[in-house]
């Protein structure tokens, strides 16, 4: 029966806190969470480029300030950060693309010497194979099930892994064109975007909160990935002078891919170590020389990621080691490399957001009155345009304060 009023929905509680009402609550926030990871995992194509050119925006959105207030125009800086960050992609695949070649046309050899590498493993393992079979068709004999038909088995070849790169190619190509694109209109638009979210907010405590939210992104996830790119930069050169004195191969590439692997948490130091450690397999006899080589590239992201990293990154960017691995895994679940690159960021982004959304002050945590009047869109202009010029987030949190406005440093 429908109730007076024309509600069509039925209702789970009375609204007064009781037990059925916030079972009702969690269900569904549960169900909108396993849509909302479901469209996130279905979109990645469009929405990866998204979310690294909205990072990217925050990032160099105080550098195009800076450039304004010396008189640089948005566009001008829009165009050389893009066309810079195209210029530093393709310095490091130049830089890369000549070690690559020289190992792809090595491989015959290098599979040689893995083979005779692990022919003595393969010989003390062969006992061990021999026993395992035995012990299956002794279970195959003592099997006494009727016979089955006979079954037909259809083996179909797989990509090779030159024609799964030649494949993804230009769909990479493709989402680091779109992010680079939207990026550079984002940057151009100036204070643009800034403006309409905080137009959309009613009362001038929400108009401030929004803004000052949005400045402090910029500089958290300024000092996190600034802080972040010296020191890989560092563990790099470090790895790469490390490699010198072991007289590995392409010295040059190691540093680079130590670089850009230790900014995947955890599992690029991982494949830095396992990468090294092949390549010293294949260049060195013996075992020892190689797994000193995996010691020395393992002692170097160790000292980074106990000592370095925590030392120069602000303790207030500092996150749970726990929530970082969890989020890590699922950005991968959800969108591989990509995702796990991003997913240290996002925690930060939703870290700020957690200090200026009412009710989320406990999931900030778990990861590190009266109300005023409304305001027109003049005043939401007003809050922009006056903290535009501010260095900081602390200074544009001066220059929009009501009991002192215009102050800045």
């Amino acid at each position: 029966m429908e109730e007076p009023g024309g509600h069509h929905f039925p209702r789970f509680g009375r609204g007064d806190g009781s037990t059925s009402s916030r079972v009702a609550n969690w269900a569904v926030i549960g169900i909108f969470l396993i849509l909302a990871f479901a469209a996130i995992a279905a979109g990645r194509d469009f929405l990866m480029p998204v979310t690294m050119a909205i990072l990217l925006f925050f990032v160099f959105t105080p550098l195009r300030r800076l450039a304004r207030r010396r008189g640089v125009p948005d566009a001008i800086t829009a165009a050389v950060v893009t066309f810079g960050i195209l210029a530093l992609v393709a310095v490091i695949a130049y830089t890369a693309s000549g070690p690559i070649n020289r190992a792809v046309g090595n491989i015959p050899t290098i599979s040689t010497r893995l083979e005779q590498k692990f022919q003595s493993v393969r010989a003390s393992m062969r006992d061990l194979q021999e026993a395992a079979q035995k012990l299956d068709q002794a279970q195959v004999v003592g099997d006494e099930r009727p016979a089955a038909a006979p079954t037909i088995r259809v083996e179909e070849e797989g990509e090779t892994t030159l024609e799964t790169v030649v494949k993804l190619t230009p769909q990479l190509l493709g989402q680091v064109l779109f992010t680079l694109v939207l990026m550079f209109f984002m940057l151009a638009s100036g204070d643009l975007l800034y403006l309409k979210i905080v137009q959309s907010f009613d009362s001038l405590r929400d108009k401030r909160n929004a803004y000052l939210a949005l400045r402090e992104i910029e500089d958290s996830l300024g000092s996190y990935l600034g802080a972040i790119t010296v020191i890989n930069a560092g563990l790099g050169l470090s790895v790469g002078l490390a490699m010198w004195v072991w007289d590995m191969p392409g010295p040059l590439l190691f540093g680079l891919g130590a670089f850009l692997l230790n900014f995947i948490p955890y599992l690029g130091a991982i494949a830095g170590v396992a990468i090294s450690a092949a390549v010293a397999l294949v260049v060195m006899p013996g075992l020892f020389g190689p797994a000193m080589v995996a010691l020395t590239y393992l002692a170097l992201t160790s000292l980074e990621g106990q000592l370095i990293t925590p030392y120069f990154v602000s303790r207030r960017l500092q996150m749970n080691a726990v929530v970082v691995f969890l989020a890590v895994a699922l950005w991968a679940w959800l969108w591989s490399v990509i995702g796990m690159v991003i997913a240290v960021p996002v925690l930060v982004v939703l870290r700020v957001l957690a200090e200026h959304v009412p009710g989320w002050g406990k999931f900030g945590n778990f990861l590190a009155g009266d109300n005023p009047p409304a305001l027109d869109e003049d005043e939401a202009r007003d809050i922009v345009e006056t903290a535009a010029g501010a260095g900081d987030a602390a200074t544009a949190r001066r220059a929009t304060d009501p009991a002192s406005p215009g102050e800045q440093e």
